[in-house]
């Protein structure tokens, strides 16, 4: 049996992957009192009081919704909202597996962003935390930064989420190949929700620089070839990255970037490079070419000339995946009882990501399923949380 049938039989087989399961047992008239009425009506009242109580007497404390409107799923695309419950599904196990929150997948039929930002407010009462999830660019940043004070902790995980675990992995990777990250002359494929952040995130916008080490520059690519300031098809978003990227003003092609670069960064779409592109990089190159299913260039011929390389799939080494970050994440901002995800605990989550292994060329990352990643990620990320000051009172 392949993978397809395998996958398909063990949906249909389960229906699903996700369950509802109750705290308390309902066995006997008593029990049906306090759980629901009248008892439950004491519970309200008391809500009803004081609102903030809501985090003591509910499943507040401990939810995340994920919600998505199925625009850019994967790398399936703008499959629709229910094609992707699927893949909210499985995010919603491995918040469970991972970090013991209860999560929930909200697939929207919608793709205006006025819509899901009203529909996302509108349902944040019954949530500790709100995962943002497979939503296109740029639609994805005005929808995420219209809801980032809504007083709970909201993070779109293609963007940050990618970020905090490329982060991470550079921080490993340069130990390897014995280069200062802030030497790095970097080229990103990608210049959508994923790669705006990890450009973002690697110059440090935004961040207080006692606390984040920036690299030398990045060198940022569309489908088009280079962003640079000038170009005249750039929308605004893009007009945006070109003035804080490209300080040399190169202009070309991906391949034309790649000259005298120190890393490649892809966030794209598979099979763009050749191992004799990568000839045009520097010696012990570093080479994190995460398209899904298809990287931008395959394992086997990166590794021929690049020292590190990485991907997002688990059957070659180094595994660079989202999930490493995201369960940890919530789980500190949970614990935490923060109102916000903001950049500094980013930040602490990308280096404790970094610290739970001594990285060498083939395991620069923890696996996904390590069990210890998690508690010394959410740990950071409480920390950080509480140092800057979003929690609540």
């Amino acid at each position: 049996m392949n993978l397809k049938e395998e996958a398909l039989k063990l949906h249909k087989t389960h229906k699903g992957k996700l369950a509802t399961a109750s705290k308390v047992k309902v066995a006997t008239k008593e029990d049906l009192s306090l759980v629901y009425t009248p008892g439950v009506a004491e519970v309200c009242k008391e809500i009803a009081a004081n609102p903030k109580s809501i985090y003591d007497y509910t499943f507040k404390s401990n939810s995340v919704a994920v919600v998505t409107d199925g625009s850019a799923v994967l790398g399936l695309g703008n499959i629709g909202a229910e094609a992707s419950l699927p893949v909210m599904e499985g995010k919603c196990v491995l918040f469970k597996e991972l970090a013991n929150i209860d999560a929930f997948p909200i697939c929207i039929k919608t793709q205006n962003d006025r819509e899901i930002i009203n529909i996302v407010k509108n349902i944040a009462p019954a949530f500790g935390g709100i995962n943002l999830e497979d939503i296109a660019a740029p639609r994805c940043f005005k929808i995420e930064e219209e809801l980032l004070n809504i007083g709970i902790p909201l993070m779109h995980d293609d963007q940050h989420g990618t970020a905090i675990v490329i982060l991470a992995a550079l921080l490993n990777a340069v130990k390897v190949v014995n280069k200062k990250i802030e030497d790095l002359k970097v080229v990103i494929s990608g210049a959508g929700a994923a790669g705006t952040a990890v450009t973002k995130l690697l110059l440090c916008l935004g961040i207080d620089k006692n606390i984040c080490t920036s690299v030398r520059e990045i060198v940022l690519c569309d489908s088009k070839g280079i962003i640079y300031d000038g170009r005249d098809d750039l929308n605004d978003f893009k007009i945006q990255l070109a003035k804080i990227t490209n300080r040399t003003k190169r202009i070309g092609t991906l391949t034309d970037a790649l000259e005298g670069a120190d890393a490649f960064i892809g966030v794209s779409r598979g099979n763009l490079l050749g191992s004799y592109d990568l000839t045009k990089m520097n010696k012990n190159g570093i080479v994190f070419a995460m398209a899904n299913p298809i990287p931008e260039i395959m394992f086997d011929e990166a590794i021929k000339v690049a020292s590190v390389v990485g991907t997002g799939r688990s059957d070659f080494p180094n595994q660079i995946n989202n999930s490493l970050a995201f369960p940890g994440v919530f789980r500190g901002a949970l614990d935490a009882k923060a109102t916000a995800i903001n950049n500094e605990m980013k930040i602490a989550a990308a280096h404790a990501l970094a610290n739970c292994i001594s990285p060498t060329k083939d395991n620069i990352l923890p696996y996904t399923l390590d069990k210890h990643v998690v508690p010394k990620v959410a740990e950071a990320v409480k920390k950080a949380a509480v140092e800057t000051g979003v929690v609540r009172n």
